[in-house]
């Protein structure tokens, strides 16, 4: 399961932030995930609450931004809408493309206290 090392790294690095600080725990943890970025939204919020207990997020309120996916096409120059990584151009049908947006997976800001 992606997720589960995606969300232990979070904890992970959540920790380091807090201990670097002298914090005691995150009070909010704001993410990016991008719709192209192979995190499965629904195993990511099943398996979030097992790994954040007993964690510097167990109390922590989750905020996430799910960027959309776009790309420019190689073939043609047409920005477009990319719902899964493997859509081609609409404008040329042209697999080649750029991937601008959408593939994002990071945290954005951590408010400690």
């Amino acid at each position: 399961m992606h997720e589960l090392s995606v969300v232990t790294s979070i904890v992970k690095t959540a920790q380091q932030e807090v201990e670097k600080i002298n914090g005691i725990r995150v009070v909010e943890i704001y993410l990016e995930i991008g719709k192209l970025s192979g995190v499965e939204m629904d195993s990511f919020h099943f398996i979030w609450p097992q790994c954040i207990h007993k964690s510097v997020l167990e109390f922590a309120t989750l905020f996430i931004d799910e960027t959309v996916g776009k790309a420019k096409c190689i073939e043609c120059g047409e920005v477009f809408s990319v719902e899964k990584i493997f859509d081609n151009c609409p404008k040329c049908n042209s697999p080649f493309k750029e991937i601008l947006s959408g593939k994002e997976l990071k945290i954005k800001k951590l408010i400690i206290k």
